[in-house]
């Protein structure tokens, strides 16, 4: 029972941090700019923390699941569950989106349903490195602030902010991805270029999650005092 309300909650943190992430990016893009979809990113990612870390971590995304296992702080099944219900979460709300600006009268001010895509303002090689980069901070954030007894009551705060300032630097060159699950969505309704550099957009954060688990294993050391992130 226990494993099903987490995997639920994966489900649901995902899709509503992809839904209210990128939706915030179709619909205001251009009127609110970058700061506006790092905020939203930011906020409804502290939000989750609180409502559904106690339960499930609020991994919301692939890399930091990743993360997680390479911490052997989650099984190797748990994190497949996990991976499954952030990737159906993201469809989900991929779904709903290309709902709102096919049927719903709401005007896609990205022009691509908020995909992530390189070409335009940075080639394939900056991707890589932003995308490696970026994520390596947002996962590494996760993994020691969510190991630490001092840090439980504002653990949300840091990882919010973490993920805000990742979108500051990322929305104007390749729409920040930071998240595989996040890439997936609006890809898949979205077609074209967008799916046919979904590879980069799964790829290199899951690489970034997996040197933050490295890193964070230095800096932590044998000083692991709490795990949020529960192992099954």
């Amino acid at each position: 029972m226990d494993d099903a309300r987490r995997v639920s909650a994966e489900f649901l943190g995902t899709l509503l941090l992809v839904f209210i992430g990128v939706g915030s990016a179709v619909a205001a893009r251009e009127q609110g700019g970058v700061v506006v979809v790092a905020l939203a990113f930011g906020f409804v990612m502290l939000a989750l923390v609180y409502t559904i870390g106690p339960l499930s971590g609020s991994h919301v995304n692939p890399a930091v699941t990743l993360g997680v296992l390479l911490s052997r702080k989650i099984s190797v099944l748990g994190a497949v569950r996990y991976w499954i219900a952030q990737l159906a979460g993201a469809t989900v709300a991929g779904f709903l989106l290309f709902t709102l600006t096919r049927w719903g009268g709401v005007t896609d001010e990205t022009k691509s349903l908020g995909s992530n895509g390189y070409g335009g303002t940075i080639n394939l090689g900056g991707t890589i490195l932003l995308e490696t980069v970026l994520t390596f901070l947002f996962v590494l954030v996760v993994l020691v602030v969510s190991s630490r007894t001092e840090h439980a009551a504002v653990a949300g705060l840091p990882i919010g902010l973490a993920l805000a300032a990742a979108h500051l630097v990322g929305v104007a060159l390749d729409g920040t991805s930071v998240n595989p699950a996040r890439s997936l969505g609006p890809a898949l309704f979205e077609g074209g270029n967008a799916l046919q550099q979904l590879w980069v957009f799964i790829t290199f954060p899951m690489l970034g999650g997996a040197l933050a688990a490295a890193a964070a294993s230095l800096i932590l050391g044998t000083d692991r005092r709490r795990v949020t992130h529960p192992a099954d």
